[in-house]
């Protein structure tokens, strides 16, 4: 049987039931129970400090933690925004919140004042819980965020801040988790939009029984018992797919680790741990592949690697298997899905391609009219909205949700083309969204902070090719005063929209222009700076 026709058997039959009823958080206390030695998390930092949490220490704390809610007012369908690292406590405070129904609000620990306000009211949120390094962020907004009135600090202690180790103390070890519908809000992600703030994406607690059932496994593949180190910090839509739902939901063991990105302390990791499974993003993975000598490491356990973020490029996969014996599987989703498209488990690899579509899934490429294109044909790259994993919309914005669709096709902004048997290949982007290192940052968002600077008359972000991050996000401005125009303008601006927005969105390149590039009616020309950025990298 060859492989292809192994993967043609798992899609015909394939099956999936949603119960009307289901949480997440009970499905991990049924297997606590069951296992209440076996080990959940293990973290470690860069001081080599570790810290352990079995299965049964997890039920327990996140029982406590869901009865905390319920003492400081925190109910079904309430949001919350968590500000967490990765730490064990982002484990327990994510699973606590599923098991009381409350709404998990994900933000990352860069987000900055403006960033939590927009959220905040956008959402109506109604708490927030962050470690104590983010929590100076909140209070420069407590004023202008009318709806939130609990601030829970983690970690640490602090004036205006509830300490959640003193909320849990006493706090029972029995809870019973709410028979949460399967049509209720679960998770609601914000993610960069062309225009406009972030969107709300909205994902019911449906979601993460599909993704397991799909994405953890027919592709990430992680098996009840083994240690599996997926990289995506919590904050990100893809923290909830692979470290926590995937991991947890298959009963395996996530490993943790919290120090900065070093590819030969990833090596040196994977070398020292039974760490089975890998899932990292495309630039750790080329950073790991430029290593010198990347068979020193040996891995001890490692059987399967996967991929997602953005493509990833044929030299990485070729050194990981030539110097490691791994081949790494690309693999294609979105915050408002799940994984769409993969190289999935036993299915032959093509280097540079996304893969095949995930079982249960209608993903096509179609045209501008929502038809269907042949094979070698670039399109939209398109699901069928009765995908069991696509989201139920961006929160109170019926416009853009409608923009989104096609007909009964959700239009995911990427373009491709499928070959005669039936592996996706990705084209670029047919939108002025920016991916670079897995981020996905909107233009309005990086041009929004720039034209708040009193130097800056206008200006325009895009997408600018890049060998190590894929692509960074490169900025021409038009200055007020042209002479002006320094290296020290580029450093003043740079830190400028650092300070206004989540850093990772500030432009790595500013170049200063005289005039952009316009339509008769004035809009900026993105798509024609973008391509004048691709021409230069050939």
């Amino acid at each position: 049987m060859t492989t292809d026709k192994a993967y043609e058997q798992q899609v015909n039959a394939f099956t999936l039931d949603v119960p009307e009823t289901y949480n997440f958080a009970k499905q991990v206390d049924v297997y606590a129970e069951l296992n209440p030695s076996q080990l959940a998390v293990h973290w470690e930092n860069e001081a080599g400090d570790i810290l352990q949490l079995t299965y049964g220490e997890l039920k327990a704390a996140s029982n406590k933690w869901a009865n905390a809610l319920q003492t400081i007012g925190l109910t079904r369908g309430d949001r919350v925004i968590v500000l967490l690292p990765r730490s064990l406590e982002a484990y327990i405070v994510y699973l606590g919140l599923i098991k009381a129904g409350v709404v998990v609000m994900p933000g990352s620990e860069m987000l900055r004042p403006k960033d939590i306000e927009y959220r905040a009211n956008h959402a109506g949120a109604t708490g927030v819980i962050a470690f104590g390094n983010i929590t100076s962020e909140v209070d420069q907004v407590r004023t202008q965020c009318p709806t939130l009135t609990k601030f829970i600090i983690v970690g640490s202690e602090k004036e205006g801040w509830t300490s959640y180790e003193s909320l849990i103390a006493d706090q029972s070890s029995e809870y019973e988790a709410v028979a949460t519908r399967t049509d209720e809000m679960a998770f609601l992600s914000y993610t960069s939009g062309t225009t406009g703030g972030p969107k709300g994406v909205v994902h019911t607690h449906a979601w993460p029984y599909a993704h397991q059932k799909i994405a953890a496994t027919y592709w990430f593949d992680v098996q009840a018992g083994e240690m599996a180190w997926a990289t995506a910090g919590p904050g990100w839509a893809k923290w909830i797919w692979s470290p926590f739902v995937s991991i947890l939901g298959k009963g395996g063991t996530a490993f943790v680790y919290a120090g900065r990105f070093n590819p030969e302390t990833y090596l040196n990791l994977l070398a020292k741990y039974p760490i089975a499974v890998l899932c990292s993003t495309p630039t750790e993975y080329r950073l790991m592949a430029k290593v010198d000598n990347m068979e020193r490491f040996q891995p001890k356990a490692l059987r399967s690697a996967c991929s997602a973020g953005e493509p990833l490029n044929r030299e990485v996969i070729d050194a990981f298997h030539k110097h490691l014996g791994i081949t790494v599987r690309d693999g294609y989703g979105q915050t408002e899905n799940s994984l769409l498209v993969g190289n999935f488990v036993g299915l032959d690899v093509r280097p540079g391609s996304m893969g095949r579509p995930s079982p249960g899934v209608n993903v096509s490429i179609i045209d501008e009219d929502g038809n269907v294109v042949q094979s070698g044909t670039v399109g939209d790259i398109a699901v069928h909205k009765d995908a069991p994993i696509l989201f139920k919309g961006y929160l109170n914005d019926e416009v853009r949700t409608g923009r989104a669709f096609r007909g009964d096709w959700y239009i995911t902004g990427d373009q491709g083309k499928v070959d005669e048997d039936g592996y996706i290949w990705f084209e670029g982007r047919a939108d002025d969204i920016i991916i670079s290192s897995g981020y996905t940052i909107g233009p309005f968002e990086v041009e929004d902070a720039l034209v708040q600077h009193a130097d800056v008359a206008e200006c325009a972000a895009v997408a600018s090719p890049d060998p190590d991050r894929g692509h960074i996000v490169k900025a021409f401005v038009v200055l007020k005063r042209p002479e002006l125009a320094s290296e020290q303008k580029v450093r003043e601006l740079q830190e400028h929209v650092k300070n206004l927005t989540a850093p990772y969105k500030y432009p790595r390149v500013i170049e200063f222009v005289e005039s952009l590039p316009k339509t008769t009616s004035g809009k900026i020309r993105r798509v024609e700076l973008r391509a004048a950025e691709r021409d230069k990298a050939r």
